[in-house]
């Protein structure tokens, strides 16, 4: 429905931030938190401060009658700095009453779920992470295995996700699509959707915005998102342009807590 603005403002402000909002998270691989958790950032502060806590050494005894105390070790502790910044859309919806405005409001949610999940992306890539695989431009299931093999090696056991640009998953489908697979259940549901699904325990994504033949296999607590504010669009009364200013924003930051905990894969052809 299209709202002549001069008149329904209040009528068309729940509409436009229901699709402001629903549009942003759906277009975003991130923003939900299932694959990289969302941590609050506190009110007052302008980052999120992850602390990094050390490993310590147990002490085993074997017998009643040793009375040496369990020695006291001091857990190292540093934290790792992800500063929030403003991701904003802005348009003007005139007083003309021909444009829909739930229809603006998702091109301007998606607008910033796109820009914010470009930078995931780019921390996704980021030079700290010096695990790295070098598929030496043919890439197989093989080099998900020997990733997989560096991050467990380094004691972590649990999920894992892998991120891959368009390119990189195509030649991956291509390998599964081999002899080598051939007749295999798992071929065939990966040809048929054209989904990688879980490989090695890993459960896959595909984002155009990573780099083209790269990909990045990591545990969700490798990296974290700090929250300061979540999608929301603000209206303003723009007289001048005889209508509304718009504007969809997000108060958000990404970083790399743990590169232990992350592996990138290289295609280079």
């Amino acid at each position: 429905m299209a709202y002549n603005s001069a008149f329904d403002l209040a009528s068309m402000v729940v509409p436009l931030k229901a699709a402001t909002v629903y549009s942003a998270h759906e277009t975003s691989q991130f923003l939900g938190g299932e694959i990289i958790p969302v941590v609050n950032i506190p009110a007052g502060s302008a980052s999120l401060q992850v602390p990094l806590l050390g490993s310590v050494t147990a002490t085993k005894i074997s017998a009643e009658g040793v009375t040496d105390d369990v020695a006291v070790t001091a857990v190292g502790d540093t934290s790792v700095s992800i500063p929030a910044v403003i991701y904003a859309a802005r348009t003007v919806l005139r007083d003309l009453g021909a444009i829909d405005p739930q229809e603006v409001g998702r091109v301007l949610g998606n607008s910033v779920s796109n820009k914010f999940d470009t930078d995931v992306a780019a921390q996704l890539e980021s030079a700290s992470i010096t695990q790295n695989v070098d598929t030496a431009g043919t890439v197989t299931l093989d080099f998900v295995h020997e990733a997989v093999e560096e991050i467990r090696t380094n004691g972590e056991m649990g999920p894992l996700f892998g991120v891959l640009s368009p390119s990189m998953a195509t030649n991956l489908l291509k390998s599964i699509g081999s002899a080598a697979y051939a007749g295999s259940n798992f071929q065939g549901n990966a040809l048929q959707n054209a989904d990688l699904g879980v490989v090695a325990g890993v459960r896959f994504l595909v984002s155009s915005y990573m780099s083209a033949n790269s990909g990045t296999i990591f545990a969700p607590d490798a990296f974290r998102i700090g929250m300061f504010k979540n999608i929301d669009i603000e209206i303003a009364r723009r007289a001048e342009a005889v209508g509304n200013d718009l504007v969809a924003n997000l108060h958000a930051g990404v970083g790399l807590v743990d590169a232990t905990r992350a592996c990138r894969l290289y295609d280079a052809p």
